[in-house]
């Protein structure tokens, strides 16, 4: 392709995904699926000008305004090109001469706008706060009161794209014998800090047709979401339910620790999305795998099955705030419920899935957010009206398994892209206590109306930190 066409590409695809209500990751799949003619390099180079484009938003928004024009994907895309590539307003025009797979013409408003922008940089002294690190409105307060004086330096980071992270699956190899094996495939990869299974690839190789990812070796997944699958810390033999199991990763890395013994229930209300997991349970060899759909966090299965299990993880739908690095759109695009039904859907979902802990067993609650409304809260929250659960802090588990360092201080387990390099996610272990909880409470719980459903979170992010 030529730079004109690549540009065109872009802003194709920008009006694509501004039209359409799918993440911009599915949006872009698709449009280069029904354009095969695209070669790999041109894919690669317009699927990095347009997630530019996205990671720019509210800065690149912010000019547009300032020199009053509508943020349309042409304006976008000239705007990136000069403000974010430091490409002269002489370039651009140049692309924009109407030829053949070209973009047409300027207007005569976008000409005007793009000798007003020729020259400027992306980030301007005016600029507000909350627009240089790319924050929106809703989630300003509620990020502000999670990471304090860390706020701007949190919210750069997530302004990166998030590396490529691996867990080896310690049922069929090692990590240096994972790590040998992708040598062989030409893909360097180095141990992440804090996951005594993990990898991190040097740069974004495919690996769909890498015999380490073929033959069940190694998974994609973020370190951080490797961490969560560490404390469940489940035991060989043991019972465990992964409540919101969604893509498989964190079910895959419970398995594994279990050695295929005992039981895994891989529980999630999108029965389709278990279905495809069930060729990762093949692929790594792990057989202690039950897949169970759910019509709600209310299924008369949850009833049938009380303080049956010994661990209980409920990966609950959330905002995803912790993920924006690898989500972009996600900041200002809302796809799926607001915090409005995320709320007392997840207190629904933990309070139901807490039926299912056995006296002395643990429920672990965790999401890929960032706001405490999701995380502190609904724990403190949960605690209040459930007596027999208390906390159990993150670094005895730790200390406990021998899994070295733990990762943060305090109660919960808070892992933030600035600190720890991984996605943004939260951990809390909750210890049953003793049968305290009188069988007629937990049989009034039965009759509360159902609230996950798979309308409610199709679009709620849901091991995006894995895919």
């Amino acid at each position: 392709m030529t730079p004109a066409a690549r540009l065109q590409a872009v802003i194709d695809l920008l009006t694509e995904i501004d039209q359409t209500q799918r993440p911009a990751d599915a949006v872009m799949s698709a449009f280069f699926r029904n354009r095969r003619y695209i070669g790999s390099k041109d894919r690669t180079a317009v699927a990095q000008a347009v997630y530019a484009v996205l990671r720019r938003h509210a800065r690149l928004h912010w000019w547009l305004e300032r020199e009053g024009h509508p943020a349309t994907p042409r304006a976008l895309a000239f705007a990136n090109e000069i403000l974010g590539e430091g490409r002269a307003a002489a370039t651009v025009l140049k692309l924009c001469d109407g030829a053949k797979f070209a973009p047409a013409e300027l207007s005569p408003e976008e000409l005007r706008l793009v000798r007003a922008l020729d020259t400027h940089t992306l980030e301007h002294p005016q600029m507000p706060e909350a627009v240089w690190v790319e924050c929106p409105d809703w989630a300003e307060e509620p990020m502000r009161a999670a990471l304090g004086d860390r706020f701007a330096v949190e919210m750069r980071k997530l302004l990166e794209p998030a590396p490529l992270d691996l867990r080896i699956n310690p049922v069929k190899a090692s990590r240096d014998s994972a790590k040998k094996a992708l040598e062989r495939a030409s893909i360097t990869a180095a141990p992440t800090p804090w996951s005594p299974w993990g990898l991190r690839v040097q740069g974004r190789p495919p690996l769909g047709g890498v015999d380490a990812f073929k033959q069940g070796l190694v998974e994609i997944q973020d370190e951080g979401s490797q961490l969560v699958a560490l404390a469940v810390a489940p035991k060989p033999g043991q019972q465990v339910v992964d409540f919101c199991a969604g893509a498989g990763g964190k079910t895959l890395a419970i398995a594994a620790m279990m050695q295929n013994k005992g039981r895994v229930v891989a529980c999630d209300v999108l029965a389709g999305r278990l279905k495809r997991a069930g060729e990762r349970f093949r692929r790594a060899g792990l057989h202690n795998i039950e897949p169970h759909p759910l019509t709600s966090e209310r299924d008369p299965w949850v009833k049938r099955h009380k303080r049956k299990f010994d661990r209980v993880l409920v990966d609950a739908p959330c905002s995803g705030t912790g993920t924006w690095r690898r989500n972009p759109d996600s900041r200002w695009r809302q796809l799926g419920p607001g915090l409005d039904k995320l709320l007392p859907l997840q207190a629904s979902i933990l309070d139901s899935a807490a039926r299912l802990v056995k006296p002395g067993g643990r429920l672990i609650y965790a999401t890929c957010s960032m706001l405490p409304e999701e995380n502190e809260k609904q724990v403190a929250a949960f605690v209040e009206t459930h007596p027999d659960f208390t906390v159990l802090p993150a670094g005895d588990v730790w200390n406990e398994e021998g899994f070295g360092t733990p990762p943060s201080e305090g109660p919960y387990l808070r892992l933030t892209p600035a600190r720890h390099d991984t996605d943004g996610f939260f951990a809390a272990i909750l210890l049953r206590k003793s049968d305290q909880t009188p069988a007629e409470t937990e049989d009034a719980q039965d009759a509360a109306p159902p609230a996950m459903t798979a309308e409610t979170t199709a679009a709620a992010p849901s091991e995006v930190a894995e895919a």
